[in-house]
């Protein structure tokens, strides 16, 4: 038992528990102890409110009363006796009953309505006419309201007066039934007419009229006239002495008075003097036994508590020590700081670990998407796995498929945006454009986008978007970069359309004008040409130029080349194929004069991805004339090699055609004619001009076997200045003539 109470951990657990149980019983006994005042002061508040309202509506109902006796009071008839012959008139008495009727038609707590003549025995009502005597002897009976005390209290002089409740014996059509009744009767100390009205008011009908239960449980209300007689209490106790007197005489229309376990409210009512008191229990009933049972309950809370706390804590101790060592720490030291340590560490593994399955998950959706545009065929069960997993890559009923190209502007900042970050940019962006839209990297800041459309007429609506949309990303999302997107065409939702529409999306970045002003380019628009410019006299130059190091005449040529083709507006790939042509052309020599063969090999990597990612033909002239300066640079660099068989020999190998004389193949190799020629005869066994006449001839008798060429034109290609030195030349050396060689080959 020792070592469980010594354990740093047992001790934490305990601790713990008990402090979150202390806190737990503070908050409930302020919650508990404002629980109970605050709910009792606001339903004291909410009774206050009720209280007025039924002081209103109490106050409503007797000026209701009150008008009803006026207006009977005002109806023609002070006699109801004829003129002619001194009896009552029916009619009289019929009209007066219908009166009555319609005034008491619509007020529900009225019971009935009495008018009675001093010297007549004849009481008129609501439903009819009767006498006096026989209204009380047999349908309102009561032992003290009968037909003598009404007789002898209206011959008195008397105010307007409300009697309290006293239960009668009304006559129905079957039995007697005992209702409490309260009399309202007129007052006849100032006459208005010769009429006496008694009205009997349903005590049970008024308080509910007023809706009495809006009061709180144990509370009453208690009603005086203004001789401050009780005319109607809800308190079977209504016992006031002594209260009156204490506020009676406060000049306030309100006051409030507190009595043993009541609080009693005062309001005065300004209609008709009479005085509403409003009994309240000063506390809730058994409110102590509430109070002493919610302490018992904590305290036998508290102890049960206490006694949780260490049997969790010695149950705990063990889970928790093996919950350390999976995650890896000791026993050693505070327990819930190793197992905060070893949470946090697993959650970021855990975090770790969900990143790399979502670049997994990533880069195996583009590894399908790649193999779904591959050109060639795979087998039928891998067809069925491509079209599993991409089964739900468009949900939508057609789709477009927008290549993205991306050109960073400055090709020397070293914080390019990662190709992850560009995927989000441009998969939120789209996505304000349509719900269906997913993007996947290709490759060299190629990025394809599906984007699913409902109905043909959205691709119209998204080509417009799209202009908008890569002006934002140039301005705002993506500022380093230069953003142009080709869209293919419509096709249908089906993963077979998927590589004819990244075919159709290519073909658009590829076909391309070179001067096209729009960085959207529609598939559907582009216009096929071949109108393209290749000077081969110029290009021939180019190399020479090279050859002999004039990079400035290079230059010249390069940007005329390409200039001439950008005002012909050919296609991006077209440009391209030029642009690889001239740069074959200037590494015809760089093979032979520079050692670095694989810093050449990288230049031309290079200059071919360039060329290929180009965005415009001045990017691609750049590209060019960067890549003539580098191999400009070596070729000045070994300048005294060139006087080796090798070079001459390939260089008049390549240019045999053109007016090669002695002093300019000297100059080329560095040295003087003389010299040149000496060097020449001493290694190759045979003068300049003799070489150079075979080499010639050789080609031109490939020409005359296999082209269907002129014999001037052969000899022009071969670098004769005309048909007939050709002519001589040839037969000089095969005896025979170039039209008897080429007839003898045809007829072989």
């Amino acid at each position: 038992m020792k070592r469980f109470f010594t354990n740093l951990g047992i001790v934490q657990i305990f601790c713990s528990l008990l402090l979150v149980i202390g806190i737990m019983y503070v908050s409930n006994y302020i919650v508990y102890k404002n629980s109970i005042s605050g709910i009792y002061e606001k339903v004291a508040q909410n009774n206050t409110l009720a209280v007025k309202t039924m002081i209103q509506s109490f106050d409503n109902s007797f000026r209701t009363i009150n008008n009803i006796i006026h207006t009977i009071h005002g109806l023609p008839y002070s006699s109801l006796e004829s003129e002619e012959d001194g009896r009552i008139d029916m009619a009289k008495v019929y009209t007066m009953r219908d009166s009555i009727a319609a005034l008491v038609s619509s007020v529900d707590f009225i019971e009935e309505v009495i008018v009675f003549y001093d010297d007549i025995d004849l009481a008129i009502t609501s439903i009819g006419t009767s006498s006096l005597s026989q209204l009380f002897d047999k349908k309102y009976k009561h032992d003290l309201y009968n037909e003598n005390y009404w007789r002898t209290y209206m011959k008195g002089k008397n105010s307007f007066k409300v009697m309290p409740g006293q239960y009668f014996k009304v006559a129905t059509d079957a039995s007697w039934q005992r209702k409490k009744l309260m009399i309202a009767a007129g007052g006849n100390k100032v006459r208005i007419s010769n009429k006496n009205i008694v009205l009997l008011i349903d005590e049970a009908a008024l308080l509910k009229y007023v809706n009495q239960k809006l009061m709180i449980p144990g509370a009453s209300l208690i009603v005086l006239d203004q001789d401050r007689s009780v005319i109607l209490s809800t308190d079977t106790n209504s016992d006031l002495s002594g209260i009156i007197d204490e506020v009676y005489f406060n000049s306030s229309q309100e006051a409030s008075l507190k009595k043993e376990d009541y609080q009693y409210n005062f309001y005065k009512s300004d209609f008709n003097d009479f005085v509403y008191i409003n009994k309240v229990p000063y506390q809730f009933q058994n409110i102590d036994s509430v109070i002493g049972a919610n302490e018992m309950i904590m305290l036998s809370a508290i102890i049960s508590a206490v006694l949780l706390s260490v049997l969790l804590s010695i149950y705990l101790n063990r889970p928790v020590k093996k919950i350390i060592r999976q995650l890896g720490g000791t026993s050693r030291g505070n327990d819930f700081r190793k197992i905060l340590s070893g949470v946090v560490k697993m959650q970021m593994e855990i975090d770790e670990t969900r990143q790399q399955l979502k670049l997994a998950e990533s880069e195996a959706r583009r590894s399908l998407f790649l193999q779904a545009v591959d050109e060639y065929a795979y087998a039928a069960d891998h067809d069925l796995q491509l079209q599993s997993s991409y089964s739900d890559t468009v949900h939508s009923k057609y789709f477009v498929l927008i290549m993205f190209h991306l050109d960073q502007k400055d090709k020397e900042q070293q914080s390019a945006m990662p190709v992850e970050r560009i995927a989000a940019v441009l998969t939120t962006v789209l996505q304000e454009e349509s719900d269906d839209v997913h993007v996947i990297y290709d490759k060299n800041l190629h990025f394809v986008s599906f984007v699913g459309m409902g109905q043909p007429s959205d691709r119209a609506v998204l080509l417009k978007r799209l202009k908008r949309l890569c002006a934002n990303l140039e301005q705002e999302e993506l500022p380093g970069y230069s953003v142009w997107a080709s869209v293919s065409k419509l096709y249908a939702a089906e993963l077979m359309n998927y590589q004819l529409a990244y075919r159709s999306a290519m073909n658009g970045l590829l076909y391309r004008a070179v001067n096209e002003p729009s960085n959207v380019l529609d598939v559907e628009k582009i216009h096929y040409g071949w109108s393209l410019y290749f000077p081969f006299d110029r290009i021939e130059k180019l190399s020479n130029y090279m050859s002999n190091g004039k990079l400035q005449e290079a230059k010249e040529i390069i940007s005329e080349t390409l200039r001439e083709n950008a005002k012909r507006n050919v296609h991006h790939h077209q440009m391209a194929h030029i642009a690889k042509t001239m740069f074959l052309y200037l590494l015809r020599h760089a093979s032979v004069t520079a050692n670095a063969d694989d810093e050449m090999y990288k230049l031309e990597q290079q200059f071919l991805q360039r060329i290929d990612y180009a965005h415009d033909y001045l990017d691609i002239e750049r590209a060019l004339i960067e890549a003539a300066k580098h191999i400009a640079k070596h070729s000045k660099q070994e300048e005294t090699n060139r006087l080796n068989p090798n070079f001459i020999s390939q260089y008049i190998e390549l240019h045999y055609m053109e007016n090669l004389y002695l002093d300019q193949i000297a100059e080329i190799s560095g040295t003087s004619p003389k010299y040149f020629s000496s060097y020449f005869k001493r290694t190759f066994g045979i003068n300049y001009v003799e070489y150079l006449n075979k080499v010639r001839l050789s080609h031109a008798k490939e020409l005359l076997k296999d082209s269907s060429l002129s014999i001037g034109d052969i000899g022009e290609k071969t670098g004769y200045m005309n048909s007939s030195t050709f002519t001589t030349t040839f037969k000089k050396y095969y005896g025979i003539s170039p039209s008897e060689y080429r007839k003898q080959n045809s007829n072989e």
